[in-house]
C-alpha cells in the first residue's frame, strides 16, 4: 500500500503535527507500507523569515506554490495510493485529491469554533475568521475522517459542516510509557530536576497556558482550598509562568499559606515522577481536542479532577472526579468553592479505597496505546482504499 502523508511545513512554529505525521509514517513503514511525505517548502518564506511578512510569505508557499507541485506529483502516483491529511487544518489541499482515495485526521475544531463566535473566551480577528472558513471549505469536501474523540467527530458535522462517507474515532496513544514510579525513586528524580517535592505530595496541573486550560480558574480553586487549611498542599503548575492579567489577579487571591509554583521544561521522567507522587491532578479545561495529561496522570495512578464535558469526561471515564464547565460570565468564586469541595473529597478519600482506585485508573489508561492507535489507523486506511479504489 502506498501512503502519501500531507504534512504541515517545517517552517511552521508548532512541530507537534509534523511529529505526529512522522510517528504514523514510521509505524506504517514498519508494517510494509510505501510512505511519502508531502509538505510545502520555504521558498518565499525563506526570503521574509523573521519579518512581519513571514506569515504571508508562508501562505504563498502553502496555497499558491505547493498546489502546483502536488498537481505535478499526482501524475506520477501509482493506482491504489491513499492520500492522508495529518490534520484537518490542511483542508485547503483536500480539493486537489478529493477524486482519489483519501482520509483526514481531525484533532480539534477549537480554532473554527472560535472563528464562528461559539467560544467568546477566545475572540478571533477578521482575517482569522476568513482563514478558518477557507480551511473548512477545503476539508468539508473530504469523504473520510478519523477523529481523536467523539467530540471532534461531532464537531466535524456541527461546525465543520461535513457530510462524511465514513467517520471513525481512534483515540490517541500515550507518546511515553507513563507508569507509577516508586516513591523513593520519584523523589530522587524530582530532586535531580530541581523540583522541591516533599513527602506530603502536591496538587498538580500540566498544561500549555492556553486560554482553554482555565489557568485562572485553577488558581481560584486552589485559593479556596488553601484558605481552609493552615498547611495546604502546594499547587505545582507545569505551565508557562503567567502574564495574563486574569491569572495574575487570581494569584493575588491565594492566601499566604498557599504556594503556587510554576515550572517549565520538565522532561518525561520528571513528569512521570510528579504524576506518581501528586495527591490530585487538576485539569478543569474549558475545551480540549483530546486531553493527553488526563491519561498520563491516570497511567501513573493519580486521581484526576476534570471538567464534566466532552472530550474530558470521554477520555477520563468513570474513574475521575468532575466539575461543571466554567461558563463565560459565571461567578468564578462559586465555581471555585465547589471545586475546592471536590478537591477536598479526593484528598480525604479512604486509604484502602485510594489503592483500589489507583489500580482501576491504571487499567483504564492502559487502553490508550500507540500500538492500538496505529492498528486502528491501518484498518481504516485499508477500508478507505477498498471503498474508493
Amino acid at each position: 500500500m502506498k501512503l502519501v502523508f500531507f504534512c504541515h511545513p517545517s517552517f511552521m512554529r508548532s512541530q507537534s503535527m509534523p511529529r505526529f505525521a512522522r510517528m504514523i509514517g514510521g509505524a506504517m513503514q514498519a508494517k510494509g507500507c510505501d510512505v511519502a511525505y508531502w509538505a510545502p517548502q520555504a521558498w518565499v518564506h525563506a526570503l521574509f523569515d523573521n519579518t512581519r511578512l513571514a506569515k504571508w510569505a508562508g501562505y504563498v508557499d502553502q496555497y499558491l506554490l505547493f498546489p502546483l507541485q502536488v498537481k505535478a506529483r499526482l501524475r506520477r502516483q501509482p493506482p491504489g495510493t491513499l492520500f492522508v491529511f495529518c490534520d484537518q487544518a490542511l483542508g485547503p489541499w483536500v480539493p486537489l485529491v478529493k477524486h482519489l482515495p483519501h482520509v483526514v485526521h481531525a484533532h480539534d475544531l477549537l480554532a473554527l469554533r472560535s472563528a464562528l463566535g461559539h467560544i467568546p473566551q477566545n475572540p478571533t480577528s477578521s482575517t482569522g475568521r476568513i482563514y478558518q472558513r477557507y480551511i473548512r471549505r477545503g476539508f468539508r469536501q473530504a469523504r473520510h475522517f478519523i477523529s481523536v474523540s467523539k467530540r471532534t467527530q461531532s464537531d466535524l458535522v456541527e461546525h465543520g459542516q461535513v457530510q462524511p462517507q465514513t467517520s471513525c474515532v481512534v483515540y490517541n496513544g500515550l507518546n511515553y510509557p507513563y507508569k507509577p514510579m516508586p516513591r523513593a525513586r520519584a523523589f530522587q528524580k524530582l530532586s535531580m530536576a530541581g523540583l522541591p517535592a516533599n513527602d506530603d505530595g502536591m496538587v498538580l496541573h500540566v498544561g500549555g497556558g492556553q486560554w482553554y486550560k482555565n489557568t485562572a480558574g485553577i488558581i481560584h480553586l486552589y485559593a479556596r482550598y488553601a484558605a481552609r487549611h493552615e498547611h495546604p498542599l502546594p499547587l505545582w503548575m507545569i505551565s508557562p509562568h503567567p502574564s495574563n492579567p486574569e491569572v495574575v489577579d487570581a494569584l493575588k487571591q491565594v492566601p499566604a499559606q498557599g504556594r503556587v509554583l510554576f515550572y517549565q521544561g520538565i522532561d518525561n521522567v520528571a513528569l512521570e515522577a510528579a504524576y506518581s507522587v501528586a495527591r490530585a491532578f487538576l485539569f478543569p479545561s474549558l475545551a480540549e481536542g483530546f486531553g493527553w495529561p488526563i491519561v498520563e496522570a491516570q497511567a501513573c495512578g493519580c486521581p484526576v479532577i476534570t471538567t464534566d464535558d466532552s472530550p474530558m469526561n470521554e477520555i477520563a471515564g468513570p474513574l475521575a472526579s468532575y466539575l461543571p464547565i466554567l461558563q463565560p460570565g459565571e461567578d468564578i468564586s462559586a465555581w471555585a468553592e465547589q471545586g475546592a469541595d471536590v478537591l477536598e473529597a479526593v484528598l480525604q478519600a479512604d486509604a484502602n479505597e485510594q489503592v483500589a482506585q489507583r489500580q482501576r485508573r491504571m487499567a483504564w489508561a492502559a487502553q490508550f496505546t500507540t500500538q492500538k492507535a496505529i492498528e486502528g489507523y491501518l484498518s481504516i486506511y485499508r477500508t478507505v482504499l477498498a471503498l474508493d479504489s
